[in-house]
Order: C-alpha cells, then sequence, then structure tokens
C-alpha cells in the first residue's frame, strides 16, 4: 500500500482501496472540487492497485489533460464521467430501466445510465416521457415492467416517480434534478414530491445525484 500512504502523506488523498471487494466496484471520484494533478495521483493509484476507475462530474478539460496519462480512459460527455474498466464484466440477469421525465433530465439520466452500465447492469433508457404528455409512459409501460429495478429522474414537480410506481411491481429510486422555473428552487420541489410520494416502494436520492441512483440500483440487482 505504499502508494497509498504516499498520497496520504500528501494531505488529499485516502483511498479505500478495499472497497472493490466489499460492494463490488472501486472507489468512485467526485471531481468537482478537486485540482487536475490530485485527479490524476488518485486515478494513478487506483490503477496501480488494480482498481477500475469511474470519474464523476468531470468537465472536458479535466478529461484531455487525464487522457495524456491515461491513454485507456474513457469518456461521456453528457454524464461527465470518465471510466477505465480493467475487465469487463459480465452482464448481470436483471434489466434496469432509466426513465426520465424530459430531454432537459438526460445529463442525470445518463449518470445514473453509465454508472450502471460500468458496473455490468444492462440498461433500458427509455427517455422524455414526462407527465405532461402521460400517454408516452403508457405507451412503454410493458417494457418498463420487465426491469428488475427502475431509476425515474424528474425535474420541474417530480410527479413522474410515484406515477410509475403506481403501474409496476419493481423498486423505483426517484432521482429530483434542478430542472424547473423559479418555484423549483433548484429542484427543492421535485425532491420534496417524491418524498412525499403515497406509492410505496420509492427510495429518493439527493438532486442531482445519477451516479448515487445508479450505484443503489446495481446494488439491488447485484
Amino acid at each position: 500500500m505504499a502508494y497509498k500512504s504516499e498520497l496520504c502523506q500528501r494531505g488529499f488523498a485516502n483511498l479505500d482501496l478495499e472497497r472493490q471487494a466489499r460492494r463490488g466496484f472501486a472507489e468512485a471520484v467526485y471531481c468537482p472540487g478537486k485540482t487536475k494533478e490530485q485527479i490524476r495521483k488518485i486515478a494513478r493509484a487506483l490503477l496501480k492497485h488494480k482498481q477500475d476507475i469511474l470519474l464523476t462530474r468531470i468537465d472536458k478539460g479535466t478529461y484531455a489533460y487525464l487522457k495524456k496519462s491515461l491513454p485507456a480512459l474513457k469518456y461521456n460527455p453528457l454524464a461527465r464521467i470518465a471510466y477505465l474498466v480493467k475487465k469487463p464484466k459480465s452482464p448481470k440477469p436483471g434489466e434496469i430501466a432509466v426513465i426520465s421525465a424530459g430531454t432537459s433530465d438526460l445529463a442525470v439520466a445518463e449518470e445514473a445510465a453509465v454508472t450502471l452500465e460500468i458496473m455490468g447492469n444492462r440498461v433500458r433508457r427509455i427517455y422524455d416521457v414526462g407527465v405532461a404528455g402521460v400517454h408516452r409512459i403508457m405507451e412503454r409501460i410493458a417494457e418498463i415492467r420487465k426491469a428488475k429495478v427502475i431509476v425515474v429522474v424528474a425535474g420541474m414537480e417530480g410527479a413522474l416517480a410515484s406515477l410509475v410506481s403506481g403501474l409496476v411491481r419493481s423498486a423505483v429510486i426517484a432521482v429530483p434534478t434542478s430542472c424547473g422555473y423559479g418555484a423549483n428552487f433548484g429542484g427543492l420541489s421535485s425532491l420534496l414530491t417524491m418524498l412525499n410520494s403515497c406509492s410505496p416502494g420509492v427510495a429518493v436520492v439527493n438532486i442531482d445525484n445519477g451516479f448515487g441512483a445508479g450505484y443503489l440500483a446495481s446494488l439491488i440487482n447485484n
């Protein structure tokens, strides 16, 4: 663990190198607030210890900087995720549906979907099916009901999670987004709607936390 100790001594990172064995996937790295060089050193330490790399909320400039020393690193610009999986995982048997209410919610939905795929899950994307045109979700309900776990991403008033939960038997993980006008309060309105759902079986993660929803859905599917 010499590399781990070196990062600790520099005072900016203390990697949990046992998480991959404990939870099934290595420690993910949240990039905002870290310098490019700190992220590079953390990523190289993970690689040195044969850990998968998943970098969340990473911008294009930082990815381009990391790519110079980590040429195998891949990037999804919509999800804002960079990743390097040393050995692709065999897809788990259950399918997970990721549903978004609107196109404005796609970045968060893709963060969930890409996280799920990196962790070895089969994902079905069903996008732009919000309650403003409820027929759109009803046209896809047969597909949705096949999913073992469902992630619902919605801003505005966040009603889609309750609607979906009332039509399926699977667990629903609701992700409120900051999409909306002033009284949306940066996602608070959709968060409160989802927390107050009268449909049982809805779990709620933090505002815009697509990664957290994808990670939880993967644990359930595992």
